[in-house]
């Protein structure tokens, strides 16, 4: 079903449901508890998931139930929940009792033992609490398939809320065509000491996300920031120390010796350095649009890091939604600012395309896999109302927020104040070493960053991938600071090596050689994908490889305008201090 009209409403106030979550969630005795269904899929295949009663299983015979509302982040990623039927009290313990029957003919046995072979596993909810649980298992030989038949339900109560919930599969029985099956279940309950706002620590893993190969990785990357951050100040002030000695040298000398001498290094394309870059419209637009993808990054994992947002569904794509939003601003500032100092006069243009570069590749990638998932008739298909709710929020908040920020950005910091003058008549660029090339240096310029975070990437990936709750955002954190000192830092170095060849195309240069990172964590991905999981079938690899595109293309523009902003105070710096006739 479409979610509700307020979907976007909904998803503007996660941060104050959050907060409502301790006034929640309390029973009185023998208050009804709601067994959610929510989907079924392949193990090895986790965001390919369907309804779980697309499977012949029976309903419980209770049927009134309240309306359930999705939000905007369980729509998107595809939970289907769906009222199992079984009659569940607070605090009332039931004995095993049969709920419903399954008239198991060769179609319903077929989908079964589809199910078996593909270990399909299912997901339920109580009180928010996720429970997973095995449709069945074949025997050795893999000839007879067997179903769980018995539900065991032991819930956990602290006071008039639950903490706990743990779901055992018993009662197998052979699945044989033209037979009943008869679907029982049986709840217990059991006082237990943990605390409503720890009961979500029982899904995850310190010991995978806290072993000591992820410290390990932190303090390595730490160390190679210590050091890249030392050697690039070491180089470039000693190296611009003796430049600006030898430019100060040859301002003494009268022109005739001056014409004599050897003249180079990046002092003689000051006239040529803030030159509108090629394609400014396009370039502004990456500019801005990284920088609020930065800005994004930032906020949500503070907020994750203060938040537990790991324990409401959809909770963190709805705050990622909702702070891109919000964050427009920050595109439009930057973007608009950037272009006009570029003498850029289709300030409009620029604004669309800045406004809708990312959603716009967003939902492309999303909109060709919707229709994958509809073919599928997964869970993952996205409604209607859905798409709705997402383009409503493109054209009547972010359009509006990145004109707001276009305009401030235009008049604060859109007036050109370069330290040098701009010659009408481009300066022919000389011939250098291949490996002076912007091409090579493009190449080359993502490996240092790459390899201070593809750790990282790892425990990122195993936790949307795989079956980990991901909560060190402390980690996080610190690798996002990581990697924004070691792009600044290769940039830079970058850029000097260009300028001293006496190649003024650093703008584009700055950029790609940072974004270029977004190309090696695509080719780790493959690795992953190969390696790391046990993924097959067209949806799932779309899937995969599609969104996995748009991860890397969204870091590599946040890595190019983090480069580009660090690259370009420092090419001011430099030409500020040297005096120019």
């Amino acid at each position: 079903t479409d979610p509700m009209p307020g979907i976007v409403f909904s998803a503007s106030f996660c941060f104050f449901f959050n907060y409502c979550l301790l006034f929640l969630f309390q029973y009185q005795d023998k208050e009804e508890v709601v067994l959610w269904m929510n989907t079924v899929g392949p193990y090895h295949n986790r965001q390919e998931t369907y309804k779980y009663f697309s499977l012949p299983f029976c309903v419980g015979s209770k049927k009134s139930i309240s309306h359930y509302h999705e939000t905007l982040g369980e729509a998107l990623q595809g939970v289907e929940l769906e009222f199992s039927g079984l009659d569940i009290k607070f605090k009332d313990d039931v004995m095993p009792a049969t709920y419903c029957e399954i008239d198991l003919d060769k179609e319903k046995r077929d989908a079964f033992v589809y199910a078996i072979k593909n270990h399909y596993w299912y997901q339920m909810y109580i009180d928010d609490l996720p429970i997973w649980g095995i449709v069945g298992e074949a025997d050795e030989n893999g000839e007879d398939y067997y179903l769980w038949t018995y539900k065991k339900l032991e819930i956990g109560f602290n006071g008039n809320r639950i903490v706990d919930v743990n779901l055992t599969s018993e009662g197998k029985v052979k699945l044989v065509p033209n037979t009943k099956i008869q679907m029982s279940y049986s709840v217990k309950w059991k006082k237990s000491d943990v605390k409503f706002e720890d009961r979500f620590d029982k899904y995850l893993d310190p010991s995978f996300f806290q072993h000591r190969i992820h410290w390990f990785s932190i303090f390595n990357s730490f160390m190679m920031v210590i050091f890249l951050v030392g050697l690039v100040s070491m180089i470039l002030m000693r190296t611009l120390r003796k430049d600006y000695a030898r430019y100060s040298k040859e301002e003494e000398m009268d022109d005739m010796d001056r014409d004599l001498g050897d003249e180079y290094g990046w002092k003689q394309v000051h006239g040529d350095v803030f030159r509108p870059s090629s394609h400014p419209l396009i370039f502004s637009s990456l500019i801005g649009s990284g920088c609020q993808i930065f800005a994004v990054s930032l906020i949500v994992i503070i907020v994750a890091m203060i938040e537990d947002l790991y324990t409401e569904r959809g909770s963190m794509l709805s705050t990622a939604i909702f702070v891109y939003a919000a964050t427009s601003p920050v595109n439009g500032y930057f973007g608009g600012s950037l272009y006009a100092r570029q003498g850029g006069r289709r300030w409009i243009k620029q604004m669309f395309i800045g406004a809708f570069l990312i959603p716009a590749m967003v939902c492309g990638t999303a909109f060709f896999i919707n229709f994958i998932a509809i073919y599928y008739h997964a869970s993952r298909a996205i409604p209607f109302g859905t798409m709705v709710a997402v383009c409503c929020i493109c054209f009547f908040v972010i359009l509006p927020l990145n004109l707001v920020g276009t305009i401030l950005g235009r008049n604060l910091s859109g007036q050109p104040n370069f330290p040098c003058r701009v010659n009408a008549v481009p300066r022919p660029i000389p011939e250098k070493k291949w490996f002076m090339e912007p091409a090579v240096i493009v190449c080359l310029g993502g490996i240092l960053p790459f390899g201070s975070i593809f750790i990282e990437m790892y425990f990122i990936f195993t936790s949307f991938w795989a079956y980990k709750i991901y909560y060190v955002y402390g980690f996080m954190m610190l690798v996002l600071v990581i990697l924004c000192i070691v792009t600044v830092c290769v940039t830079i170095v970058c850029t000097y090596f260009l300028l001293n060849a006496e190649d003024y195309r650093w703008q584009w240069t700055s950029f790609l050689s940072a974004a270029s990172t977004a190309i090696y964590v695509y080719m780790y991905s493959f690795y992953y994908y190969f390696f790391k999981t046990k993924m097959y079938g067209l949806f799932q690899t779309s899937f995969y490889f599609g969104y996995m595109a748009v991860f890397s293309t969204a870091l590599g523009i946040m890595c190019g305008a983090i480069g580009y902003m660090g690259t370009s105070a420092f090419v001011r710096k430099i030409y500020t201090n040297v005096k120019i006739d």
